[in-house]
C-alpha cells in the first residue's frame, strides 16, 4: 500500500494503521524533538509505522498577526533532525511550486493543502519530485472529484498518492466528515482521516479558528471502523500555549490511550 516506498518507515508488516502526528507548527527545535521521541515510543510500543507531521511554515491564517513559522530553512533542518534522530519519515505541507523541490529536501512526504488541492500546477511540482503526495480533500470537493486529483500526480510519473478527508464546509462555523466517502475514495488511492482538522471550527469572529477535540477519540475511532487506511493528528503537550491550531488539538499525555484502543479495534476490523 505504498508504505514500503518511504524510507526508515517500520512497522509496515503489522496489518495496522498508519499514523502523521506531530504539532501543527514546527515552534522550535526542542519542542519538536521532544514530541517526536513520545510519539515514536507510542507507536513503536503498538507497531503503528509512523511519520512525523510538522508544518515547516503557515501560509493559510485567519489574521495578518498569527504565527507563520520561525523560517523555512530553519524549520526544514529541524524536520530532518527529527527524521534523523529517531529514524523515521516526515511530512510537511507545501504552498508554492517553489516549496515542493525545498522541502523535497528535506522530508519523504509532501502534503497538498486543502484550500490549494486543485491548484494543477503545486501539486505537479510536488509529483515530480518523486516524494509521496498527500492529497488534503478540500473542505468544498467531492469524495469523486478527488481522483482528478490523483490523476494529476499518476500523471505526472508518480505513483504515491494519497488522500486525507479532513472534513467537508458545513454552514460558515463548522466541519463535517461524511463517512460514505472513504470507500469511494479508497478506490484512488490510499486514505487517511484527518482527526484533528475535521474537528475544526473556522471563521470565527475572533479571527482565530476554534475546534472540539473532545470529540477527537470519536472521530478517530469511527475513521477506523469506517476502514481508513491511516489517520492524521495534530498533537502537542500543552495545546492552550501552541503557537498554531492549538484549539483542536490532541493533549500528548493522552495519545497513547486512544492509540492502544484505536489498534484493539483496528484488530477487530481486520477479522470482519
Amino acid at each position: 500500500m505504498q508504505l514500503d516506498a518511504i524510507p526508515q518507515l517500520k512497522h509496515t508488516n503489522s496489518d495496522n494503521f498508519f499514523l502523521l502526528a506531530g504539532p501543527c507548527a514546527i515552534e522550535g527545535e526542542e519542542m519538536a524533538l521532544k514530541i517526536a521521541e513520545k510519539v515514536v515510543s507510542m507507536t513503536d510500543k503498538l507497531q503503528i509505522p509512523y511519520v512525523f507531521k510538522g508544518s515547516f511554515k503557515k501560509a493559510n491564517r485567519s489574521r495578518i498577526d498569527s504565527f507563520t513559522g520561525i523560517g523555512d530553512e530553519k524549520a526544514l533542518k529541524i524536520l530532518r533532525k527529527v527524521s534523523e534522530t529517531f529514524e523515521v519519515p516526515t511530512v510537511t505541507d507545501i504552498h508554492e511550486v517553489s516549496d515542493a523541490e525545498k522541502a523535497a529536501e528535506y522530508v519523504d512526504v509532501l502534503q497538498i493543502p486543502a484550500f490549494l488541492v486543485r491548484q494543477t500546477d503545486l501539486v505537479v511540482a510536488a509529483a515530480k519530485t518523486g516524494k509521496v503526495v498527500n492529497l488534503k480533500k478540500g473542505q468544498f470537493m467531492s469524495p469523486e472529484s478527488m481522483q482528478h486529483a490523483v490523476k494529476k500526480v499518476t500523471d505526472s510519473g508518480n505513483e504515491q498518492a494519497w488522500i486525507t478527508d479532513r472534513g467537508t464546509m458545513f454552514g460558515y462555523q463548522d466541519m463535517v466528515v461524511d463517512f460514505r466517502g472513504i470507500p469511494t475514495m479508497k478506490q484512488y488511492a490510499p486514505v487517511v482521516l484527518d482527526v484533528t482538522h475535521s474537528l475544526q471550527q473556522p471563521n470565527q469572529s475572533s479571527g482565530v479558528t476554534g475546534g472540539r477535540p473532545a470529540l477527537i477519540g470519536t472521530m478517530a475511532r469511527a475513521g477506523i471502523a469506517a476502514g481508513v487506511d491511516g489517520l492524521f493528528m495534530e498533537t502537542h503537550f500543552d495545546p492552550k500555549n501552541a503557537k498554531s491550531d492549538g484549539a483542536n488539538m490532541l493533549d500528548l499525555s493522552l495519545l497513547e490511550k486512544l492509540l492502544t484502543n484505536l489498534t484493539a479495534i483496528r484488530k477487530v476490523i481486520n477479522t470482519l
